[in-house]
């Protein structure tokens, strides 16, 4: 077979490849804006500028930063215990000694970009941190998403766990609202306009389609380059995490720490600081679940899905709206920035090379 005939074969190939990784990038950027549009159609923005320097208290706004850089930050030293089990070979040992090859710097800083270029790619933060970690650090790049496969299966337990439990405490939220407002199911499902059904219908398909892509990009795993054995070795990585207490701790306290960086945000606004911490546990654990739709840092799903339980709860449309778009951006803000100053930082950083495969 020549040169043309190969060049043939595989262009068609390259191309089907090109249109579902832009598609990839493409469809949670529509999507998100396509909600985010919906949502904010006809509404009068000269308000939000009012709203912003007459009727907000910042100062809860950047108490709630700390929490938020916080979460991060545990995430990085939970992912350097996972790691440092499998961090050295004997004969890296017999080499460098006991001196630790991961350091807790390139975890934080590789976990803080993570989150920046997630807002552009959704979903790919995991790869790119293993990559800065085998950029800066040497360490093998299947191992290293070995021990990010265990972070997600203990993130999703825990969620599992606290959304359960706060659902089934705050459920009579639900009950009582509809016996306080008299509203029952038919008439809520009477109240959608055309539109509205419409747009859920739309919501809805785009849901399925993404859950099938999701599933899809399992694949994705094998399309990297790793072994199987270094994939296990990480995953089995918790075995040997020596402080298994402090893995614990940092696993619980990712999650407080996202919570409280949520919650505070309720006392810049009138509208909302009464609400209480039920409202804020619901709200977030509901938020939660609306991320999984992978638009960048949850765009549009998120804000839905706030603004709904806020109604909820007795907050106007309008405050809301407001509220969901304040929060989300200045805390998309701080990612970026976090982001930011990790590429800062790697800069500046010394790469150690090994001989990783």
């Amino acid at each position: 077979m020549d040169f043309c005939s190969l060049n043939r074969t595989f262009a068609p190939m390259e191309m089907k490849t090109l249109l579902t990784n832009t598609a990839k990038i493409i469809f949670p950027i529509l999507l998100g804006g396509a909600i985010l549009y919906w949502m904010y159609r006809g509404e009068d923005f000269s308000r939000l500028q009012h709203v912003l320097t007459e009727e907000m208290n910042w100062t809860w706004m950047l108490l709630s930063f700390p929490f938020g850089i916080l979460a991060q930050m545990f995430r990085g030293w939970r992912w350097k215990q996972t790691l440092d089990p499998i961090s050295r070979t004997e004969t890296e040992n017999e080499e460098y000694g006991n001196s630790p090859r991961i350091r807790s710097s390139i975890c934080l800083n590789a976990v803080f970009l993570s989150y920046a270029v997630s807002l552009i790619i959704p979903r790919i933060g995991e790869f790119t941190r293993c990559a800065i970690l085998k950029r800066y650090d040497g360490m093998s790049f299947s191992k290293a998403l070995g021990t990010v496969v265990t972070e997600r299966a203990v993130d999703t337990l825990i969620v599992m766990l606290y959304s359960g439990l706060i659902l089934l405490v705050e459920m009579s939220i639900f009950g009582t609202f509809f016996k306080k407002t008299g509203t029952s199911l038919d008439r809520i499902l009477g109240g959608f306009s055309l539109t509205g059904w419409f747009v859920t219908a739309v919501c809805a398909i785009a849901v399925l389609i993404l859950l099938h892509l999701l599933l899809k990009n399992f694949s994705i795993y094998n399309k990297v380059k790793m072994t199987l054995g270094g994939i296990w070795e990480g995953v089995l990585s918790l075995r040997g995490v020596k402080n298994l207490p402090l893995y614990l701790f940092f696993s619980i306290g990712i999650w407080v720490m996202y919570f409280l960086h949520y919650y505070l945000t309720f006392f810049c606004f009138d509208f909302t600081a009464h609400l209480g911490i039920g409202c804020a546990l619901v709200s977030f654990v509901v938020a939660n679940f609306a991320v999984i739709v992978p638009t960048p840092n949850g765009a549009g799903p998120w804000h839905f899905a706030i603004k709904t339980m806020l109604i909820l709860y007795g907050v106007a449309d309008e405050q809301a709206l407001w509220f969901v778009l304040i929060v989300h951006t200045v805390q998309t803000m701080l990612v970026v920035a976090l982001g930011i100053y990790a590429w800062a930082a790697l800069s500046f950083t010394k790469r150690i090379s090994r001989n990783v495969e």
